[in-house]
């Protein structure tokens, strides 16, 4: 089993995919600030699993790398709010990616509870 096979990983990737794609209708003022803080975010996510899954075999490590996806999941909760109160997202996009953002935490934090089941 590797990282790829993840559930958190794989909703993790396809969010990040989902707002680098929407991101590119923000305004290009936009491009420095907000662009590449929600990308940036949502993308280290992602990478933050993978690095955990490398770490598996050192509990505190895993758990540690796994905390960090969590933050970087938290911080592209907040740059959606930013993209929200801008009115650069869709009617009700805000509320869909939250969501989804919401259900990753929920996997990251299953992972931080349970290490033991990730070949610990």
């Amino acid at each position: 089993m590797g990282f790829k096979t993840l559930l958190a990983y794989q909703k993790g990737f396809e969010l990040a995919m989902e707002i680098f794609h929407l991101s590119k209708s923000f305004p290009i003022e936009e491009r420095f600030a907000l662009t590449s803080q929600i990308v940036r975010s949502s993308r280290a996510v992602c990478s933050a699993i993978a690095e955990a899954y490398r770490k598996r075999q050192y509990v505190k490590h895993f758990k540690s790398k796994l905390s960090d996806a969590d933050s970087e999941n938290s911080e592209t909760q907040l740059w959606l709010d930013f993209a929200d109160a801008c009115n650069y997202l869709p009617k009700n996009k805000k509320e869909e990616l939250e969501s989804k953002s919401k259900e990753i935490g929920k996997l990251i934090n299953y992972m931080i509870n349970n290490p033991e089941k990730f070949g610990l």
